[in-house]
């Protein structure tokens, strides 16, 4: 990693200590994300009982890390695919992380990247292959929610924390169906559904409106969020609420059923092959010549853009608000990304969302991690207890608090437009 030799200054102030953190909530705007004034600690001597009777404490026992050996990261995020932009975008975000933090708790970092399909099977698949991986400290992902809900049950069984850049779905985080080893840096739909509906309401001024969703966890929820909050906040009505299926090509048939009431908006928050495919086929649909054509950070890639062609101009996308930290996410976070990506642009919008839950994850095992004999441990349940107990955390994204349930995000929503062939953020106005 001799490429990351020349950001070594940012590498001691990207380690921030969950207990400085939390002792000085909020911390400093002028910071750079992970900024404290106390540099990450090394894993503590064990006190008490020793490594084995702290370990036996915890119901899911001690990860173990021998002298000299590498500890492991698992991913699980969309890598390969029609929606591969959005996993690898949250993975090269990982990957920027660790070049500036190579090592936890004494040992050099290693990722086992694995592929979510972006599918309840593919998330399952994931979840099983990085069980297979002994001693794995923690999960970065899933992309997608419905890759997302069984991971999450599979790894919290085994009492692996599972920490998502991109899934927000609200049930993942809600009380009744919460995995008690699954947390977000992402914001919650619950969120980004009503952001879309005030600006639907108050800054297009529309009163009628349809949703289309795919059936998977993220869309079908993010779809009924806005439909809810479109009918509470203006009074708005929703004409159709159609459902499709991935891999889906042909949409006239749903299509025709929504122009019959011709809605002033539609809304699909879907992905990116059938997204495409439905904003080149409403076009050519009798009825829809006047409607409004809106998505959301699914497809907010430039794949989409390049699938879509000329008939994405206009087009409006709601997601999280990309202006996050300035300065360093310009001069330093963008150039080690597009190392790693090899492209002019960043991919999608989760990158930064990933940066933050790696340095999330790697401060809380130094806070719990401690050593007897030279090897390093890190209980697992005292790992996600420190986890969901971070307070004014400054990262990339803004400052993160944790709930209870794993809702982490600074949430912020923007909706942007394509214009010229470019997303171009319009909302809120600065």
């Amino acid at each position: 990693m001799q490429k990351y030799m020349r950001w070594s200054a940012i590498l001691v102030v990207l380690m921030l200590v969950l207990a400085a953190c939390q002792s000085d909530p909020g911390g400093d705007a002028s910071e750079e994300p992970g900024e404290s004034t106390a540099a990450a600690s090394e894993p503590a001597e064990s006190m008490g009982g020793g490594a084995a009777a702290d370990c036996d404490a915890d119901e899911f026992g001690c990860i173990e890390i021998a002298e000299g050996d590498p500890l492991v990261i698992g991913t699980a995020l969309v890598i390969t695919g029609a929606n591969e932009s959005l996993g690898l975008d949250s993975q090269y975000g990982a990957e920027v992380a660790r070049g500036l933090r190579p090592e936890i708790a004494g040992h050099t970092v290693e990722f086992n990247h694995q592929d979510d399909g972006c599918s309840t099977e593919g998330g399952t698949a994931a979840a099983r292959a990085l069980l297979s991986e002994e001693n794995i400290a923690g999960v970065i992902g899933t992309s997608c929610s419905s890759a997302g809900i069984p991971a999450a049950e599979i790894l919290s069984a085994e009492g692996i924390l599972l920490v998502s850049p991109s899934n927000t779905a609200p049930s993942l985080t809600a009380a009744e169906t919460h995995q008690p080893f699954y947390a977000r840096t992402a914001h919650n739909d619950s969120i980004q559904g009503a952001a879309m509906a005030e600006f639907v309401c108050d800054v297009l001024g529309l009163t009628t409106a349809a949703t289309i969703d795919d059936g998977s966890a993220y869309a079908d929820q993010l779809a009924a969020v806005f439909a809810a909050e479109f009918q509470e906040q203006c009074g708005g009505t929703i004409t159709a609420e159609e459902a499709v299926s991935v891999g889906d090509t042909d949409f006239s048939g749903v299509l025709g059923n929504i122009a019959a009431d011709a809605p002033e908006f539609l809304y699909f928050p879907i992905f990116v092959a059938e997204g495409a495919l439905i904003t080149q086929q409403a076009k050519d649909t009798a009825g829809l010549e006047d409607t409004i054509l809106g998505g959301a950070d699914g497809y907010f890639t430039p794949d989409w853009l390049a699938a879509a062609g000329g008939d994405a101009e206009g087009h409006y996308l709601s997601g999280p608000d990309l202006e996050f930290s300035g300065d360093f996410y310009e001069a330093d976070f963008l150039p080690a990304y597009l190392e790693f990506s090899g492209e002019d642009t960043t991919i999608s919008v989760f990158h930064a969302h990933a940066f933050d839950a790696y340095n999330l994850l790697a401060e809380t095992i130094e806070a719990v991690a401690f050593t007897d004999g030279g090897t390093t441990y890190i209980p697992r349940t005292a790992l996600k207890e420190a986890f969901f107990s971070t307070s004014g955390y400054e990262g990339l994204t803004g400052t993160l608090t944790c709930t209870e349930t794993g809702d982490c995000a600074d949430a912020k929503i923007s909706v942007s437009q394509v214009t010229d062939g470019a997303f171009v953020k319009i909302w809120p106005e600065e």
